[in-house]
């Protein structure tokens, strides 16, 4: 019984040794450019979201004007208004996660503690810009 527990003990440590164990420079570069690739994709799929949705709510801002319809132009706005700010937090938050995958994969090429503090600090970071996000799109940041 006291020699299982020792062998599982002695499994962990290497499973979490393994955890933390550096990448070769040649494969960070390769996962860097990659997450790289797919972060811009993302950011440039939620940008373009993001104006689908404001050139349909100046659309309907324009609809309202054309039945001048003062109540209706003035309801438009304010949705227009909404849809912008929502647009820019996803686009934020696209970035943020962007940036978040990019720096996870830098991470890869420490090893032990630093890797561990430099994905704890890429988590923090995305943390903060999420938080930043959704103070803009509230309106109180």
């Amino acid at each position: 019984m006291r020699l299982n527990a020792l062998w599982m003990i002695a499994a962990a440590g290497l499973a979490i040794g393994g955890c933390n164990k550096a990448e070769s420079p040649a494969e960070v570069r390769h996962d860097v450019a990659d997450a790289s690739a797919d972060a811009q994709r993302d950011v440039a799929d939620a940008t373009a979201d993001a104006r689908e949705s404001n050139a349909d709510a100046q659309k309907d801002i324009a609809d309202a004007r054309a039945d001048h319809d003062p109540n209706d132009v003035r309801d438009q706005a304010q949705e227009a208004s909404a849809t912008a700010a929502k647009g820019d937090f996803k686009v934020a938050l696209a970035q943020a996660e962007a940036n978040h995958k990019v720096a996870l994969e830098k991470c890869e090429a420490l090893s032990g503690t630093s890797q561990k503090d430099c994905k704890d600090r890429a988590d923090s970071d995305l943390d903060i810009a999420k938080k930043q996000a959704e103070l803009r799109r509230d309106g109180t940041g």
